[in-house]
């Protein structure tokens, strides 16, 4: 695909997104106004914000619905975006063999535990398709698996859209990860394979390094694919990153214009 055509063909995905996003959010708030169970509506019970007043009472609402749902849009944006330069698939299916989930525990408790604690390395795992004996099939569901056609590489992402990696699920959540890299890499060889924590934006402000002590447990910095970084991947280009921020800046607008009309529905004296 051509530089140009690429760029426009990435605007028209985030424009889709983000229009479909701020129509859909709309109507389902607006559509639960008089409903007692709806998003905003259930937490106006909750009589330790109701004494901040109303307005505070509506936007922490709100604020937690958008937050959620904003993040789910940005997942499909980017799998829609993946599927102009990958072959994208969702789940890994394949041998795996005992010897090699023995190894993965055993490394992943090295990771976890307090004293003499492992540093994660990709090194870690080099090797562990020689790793061979007593043979199954499993399915691994995926947040992302990519398939760069050109190159023959295989990407592997587990992606956290602010990075945020919960404390009881990050062991099986790399554990899951380096399952499916023994699938894949038992027929494709290890070279053609690439393990990535990723997140949409950088909570700690693009360009500056990447901190969070539950992430780095279990994922090593060569691992990390951070905001720009995923972003660029998935464009396949190095100003992708650029032109997904430029074109979403532009296009806020319909977001915005959908709280303004949520608002003056909740809260129309204010």
């Amino acid at each position: 695909m051509e530089i140009v055509n690429k760029e426009n063909a990435i605007r028209s995905i985030v424009k889709s997104a983000v229009k479909a996003y701020a129509n859909g959010f709309s109507t389902r708030h607006l559509s639960e106004l008089d409903n007692e169970n709806g998003v905003i509506n259930m937490k106006i019970h909750n009589v330790f914000i109701a004494a901040l007043g109303k307005e505070i009472q509506y936007y922490s609402a709100l604020a937690r619905s958008l937050d959620s749902s904003l993040g789910n849009m940005l997942e499909s944006m980017a799998i829609s975006i993946a599927e102009l330069n990958y072959k994208v698939s969702q789940h890994v299916e394949g041998t795996l063999y005992r010897e090699q989930t023995d190894y993965i525990a055993e490394l992943l408790e090295q990771y976890k535990r307090s004293e003499n604690r492992r540093i994660p390395k990709i090194e870690d795992y080099q090797g562990i398709t020689q790793k061979k004996g007593t043979a199954s099939t499993k399915r691994h569901e995926s947040d992302y698996y990519l398939v760069d056609e050109e190159t023959g590489m295989h990407y592997l992402i587990e992606l956290k859209i602010g990075g945020d990696l919960d404390n009881k699920k990050a062991r099986s959540e790399k554990e899951a990860l380096l399952e499916q890299y023994c699938i894949l890499t038992n027929k494709l060889g290890e070279e053609k394979v690439k393990i990535l924590f990723a997140t949409a934006y950088n909570r700690y402000g693009e360009g500056r390094p990447w901190t969070q002590g539950r992430v780095l447990q279990f994922f090593s910095r060569d691992e990390l694919c951070i905001s720009r970084d995923f972003w660029n991947l998935i464009c396949k280009s190095e100003h992708g990153y650029d032109v997904v921020i430029d074109e979403y800046k532009k296009d806020a607008h319909y977001i915005n214009e959908a709280l303004n009309e949520i608002k003056d529905a909740y809260l129309p004296n204010e």
